[in-house]
Order: structure tokens, then C-alpha cells, then sequence
């Protein structure tokens, strides 16, 4: 049976030229590509990415390249990184399952810690949806083994727990747009499953979401009942999905209303104290200040209110203020907010992540859950 480096030897051309030519993985010319096709049909091959193909780039033998991707002991760093560089390059998916179905599971899922805006604040709502998962985890035998993902090449972290066979599969949340680590977790055949993910388009993965645009639509939808018209909007900087939907879920309310929007009632800010009291100080100096702030975020609501109280107007009454999330301290201050099911998000989320361990996926791989508005005083006149 030929091989990628017969193919490309016949066409007198590099391995890789072969291989992106047949894999249509980037361009090359056309004189080599003729050249590549022509020596594939004589050889009667056809691309398939074997460890042979991963040997072949590496200048290893065979058996080295088995050793390298399942990160044994036995083969030197720098012979290891050449094998795993030669694999990324020839695309090859090292098949976790079937090696797991060889050398038993670990019983070990991954769940990355992400750099918050603010590193002495932790999150309330992931603090919870961590400590509930651990719990669904461990009534299937599971245990949550969670680590920090640097802000970039993130990927690697995750290269490393598969290839050293320490996790059978992954949690993500804050799902970016075109998340890198749902595109590197799929190419390895990884199973994972995403908090979030309902408004990244065409998502092919699995994931359990809440729609953050209809939460934000009911928290508007409240205030116009009470009476308010001008009503101000505290959000994250534009990009990342969630804060996108809800910022879109503001807007869209407003629109149905018949309400119209003005700029200087928007204000965006990191998810920092201190910043949202900057940015609440924005929106309260506009001609016509509003009469009731939304924030898309507790910690924001907390930031803004910091701010109102010190010019001495009175939540509730002077103004009308809003979060999302309701964590412990925005029940403890009676702030209307957005409820997330927590308890149901985190059950959900892991039967859905076993199916995709076990090669058996559930018939629902994306799940949707609906928010609830908390009413408390910061928003009864």
C-alpha cells in the first residue's frame, strides 16, 4: 500500500506540499498539484493520515510515534514535540476514545479556570455551576479536575491533558466566536460540551445555554411596566456572544416598545467594580439621564450602584437598578436580577458530556434553558 511519502517522492515534491495538495488544506500550484494528483492515481492512493505518514515527516521510526502521542516517558522532549509538530501538521486526529476503551478511562473531566476582569473577585455563577457539576460528576464516578487556561494558545493546555490520557473529556464556558479550543477539541476527537453557545452560529458541538437575550428582554419588558422610558444600559465591551445577545435582547426590547434609544444612555465596561461605577458616572451625565439602569452582570449592578448612592439618590425610589446572574449579594441587597438554573444547567450538561464520552450522543446535544426574573425592591416604586 503506498504511502504520503511515495506520493510525494513520485511527484518531486515536499511530504506537506502532498499533503495540503490532496487535502485541500492550502493552495499549491497548479504545475505540482497536476504533478501530486497524477502520482496519487498511479499509486492508487488515497489520503488517509496514518502514524506512518506522522514517522514518515518526523524522521522517527514507527514505534516512536505511538510512544510520542501517548506522551511515554520513554521518548526524549525534543522527540516527542518533533512527532506531535508532525501530526498537527498532517492533521491527524489521535483517537482518545478507543485509546481510553484500551487503557480504561481515567474517570476525570477538565474544566478550565478562566482569568477574570477583575483576579480578586471570583464568580459567583461559575463558583456554583463548578460546585454542581462536581456533584453530577461524582454520582456517575466522575471527578472534576480544573486548571487554569492562560489567555493565549490555550490550546496547548488542553494538547497536554489528552496526550498524557488524564481527562475523558472537557467543559468550556465563555464560548468566543469561533472558540479555538472547540475547533482544536473537535480535531482531536475530544469529547466536550460548551455552558454556552446558543448564539455562536452554525455551533456543530454540544452545549447547554440559557438565553441571555431573553433575559434581558423580560428585565426590560419589567421596567416599562413600572413606568420607565428612559432606561440606561450597563454591558460588557462588544465580542463575546453572550454579552452580544444581551445587549441585543436591551436594544430589541426597547425597539418593540416604541422607545427610542439614545447612545449616551449606553455605557460598556469589563466586569470590574470600579469600572462599572466609571461607567454608570457615563451614563448619568447625559442630557437626559435615565430613570432606570440595566446592568448585564451582578458585579456591574454593584459597581453602578456604589456610584448612584453616592450622589444620593435612593434604589428603588430615585432610580431603578438591575442585574443578571442573581448571586447571593444581589439577593442580599434586594436587586432584581436574572436567574440562571444553575442545579438543571449542570445535570443537564454532563449527561449530555457521558453520551459524547461514551460514542453514544444523546438525540438533544444542545440544550436551552429559560432565564426568571427575580423582582425585588431596587426596581418597586
Amino acid at each position: 500500500m503506498a504511502t504520503l511519502k511515495q506520493v510525494a517522492e513520485l511527484a518531486g515534491v515536499p511530504m506537506l506540499t502532498a499533503y495540503h495538495a490532496l487535502s485541500r488544506s492550502q493552495a499549491v500550484d497548479a504545475e505540482s498539484e497536476q504533478r501530486i494528483r497524477k502520482a496519487a492515481g498511479d499509486l492508487n492512493y488515497t489520503l488517509k493520515i496514518t502514524q506512518i505518514d506522522i514517522a514518515d515527516l518526523a524522521e522517527v521510526a514507527k514505534g516512536t510515534v505511538s510512544y510520542a502521542l501517548n506522551n511515554s516517558e520513554l521518548i526524549k522532549p525534543a522527540t516527542r514535540q518533533k512527532v506531535w509538530d508532525a501530526a498537527q501538521a498532517l492533521g491527524y486526529r489521535l483517537n482518545i476514545n478507543a485509546r481510553n476503551l484500551k487503557t480504561n478511562r481515567a474517570g476525570i473531566v477538565g474544566y478550565s479556570w478562566h482569568v477574570a476582569d477583575d483576579p480578586t473577585r471570583m464568580n459567583n455563577l461559575l463558583d456554583r455551576f463548578i460546585y454542581r457539576v462536581t456533584m453530577a460528576a461524582e454520582e456517575h464516578h466522575y471527578h472534576l479536575l480544573t486548571f487554569i487556561q492562560p489567555p493565549e494558545n490555550a490550546d496547548q493546555v488542553y494538547d497536554n491533558l489528552i496526550s498524557t490520557s488524564r481527562v475523558d473529556g472537557f467543559i468550556i464556558s465563555d464560548v468566543a466566536y469561533n472558540d479555538p479550543r472547540v475547533a482544536r477539541l473537535t480535531a482531536m476527537n475530544a469529547p466536550l460540551v460548551a455552558f454556552g453557545g446558543m448564539y455562536v452560529q452554525d455551533a456543530d458541538f454540544a452545549y447547554v445555554d440559557v438565553d441571555s437575550k431573553r433575559g434581558i428582554e423580560l428585565v426590560v419588558n419589567h421596567l416599562i411596566e413600572q413606568g420607565h422610558e428612559r432606561i440606561g444600559l450597563i454591558t460588557r465591551y462588544p465580542g463575546l456572544p453572550f454579552g452580544d445577545a444581551r445587549e441585543a435582547g436591551y436594544l430589541e426590547a426597547m425597539h418593540r416598545a416604541g422607545i427610542k434609544t439614545h447612545e449616551d444612555w449606553i455605557a460598556y465596561t469589563p466586569n470590574i467594580l470600579y469600572a462599572a461605577a466609571v461607567a454608570t458616572q457615563k451614563v448619568m451625565s447625559a442630557k437626559y439621564p435615565p430613570s432606570a439602569l440595566v446592568c448585564t452582570n451582578d458585579l456591574m449592578a454593584l459597581g453602578a450602584r456604589s456610584y448612584l448612592e453616592q450622589t444620593g439618590l435612593t434604589i428603588g425610589k430615585d432610580i431603578a437598578l438591575t442585574g443578571y446572574d442573581d448571586d447571593p449579594t444581589a439577593e442580599f441587597l434586594g436587586i432584581t436580577s436574572v436567574r440562571q438554573p444553575i442545579d438543571e444547567i449542570a445535570r443537564t450538561l454532563f449527561d449530555i458530556l457521558l453520551g459524547e464520552i461514551d460514542q453514544e450522543p444523546l438525540a438533544q446535544r444542545q440544550v436551552v434553558f429559560a432565564p426568571e426574573l427575580i423582582v425585588r425592591e431596587s426596581t418597586m416604586r
